[in-house]
């Protein structure tokens, strides 16, 4: 699938999901909701969901896939370094991302985009690993940035 066919089903998703969400302003309802169309719509997601901040420490969220990890080691891999960088981090090979935390041993790639409440301020993460290296690029994250935006909008 080509850049702009990619584009376009972020865009069939970003437009699903909000129709979903006319339901409720509820956000883990909307997280469940949207970890489940995205792991479902796009292809080569092998996990996908969502860390949430609770006192300090990252706790796994509403997810599709393989078990979770349920609580990440502060400051220490992909996830916490989105949260440190207050940014979109892609890794196309998370066996050479120092720190990584293995929570399937099969993940090879991962994007993890910031997500942030009403205010702005970051409050978890929108974790997405793939089996496939180097799944995760530009196109992906302007995609997940969107759909990341609709939980708190």
């Amino acid at each position: 699938m080509d850049v702009e066919q990619r584009r376009a089903r972020y865009g069939r998703v970003a437009e699903q999901l909000r129709g979903l969400f006319a339901a409720t302003s509820d956000p883990t309802a909307r997280m469940a909701t949207a970890a489940a169309v995205l792991h479902a719509k796009i292809d080569g997601f092998f996990w996908t969901g969502w860390y949430l901040l609770r006192d300090g420490a990252l706790t796994v969220g509403p997810y599709q896939g393989s078990l979770a990890c349920l609580v990440l080691q502060a400051h220490t891999g992909v996830c916490w370094a989105a949260i440190d960088r207050g940014e979109t981090v892609i890794v196309a090979d998370v066996h050479a991302f120092a720190g990584h935390i293995a929570c399937d041993a099969r993940s090879r790639s991962e994007i993890v985009v910031p997500l942030r409440d009403a205010s702005g301020a970051i409050i978890g993460v929108l974790d997405v690993d793939s089996e496939a290296p180097a799944r995760f690029d530009d196109t992906d994250r302007e995609g997940l940035e969107v759909i990341a935006a609709l939980i708190h909008s």
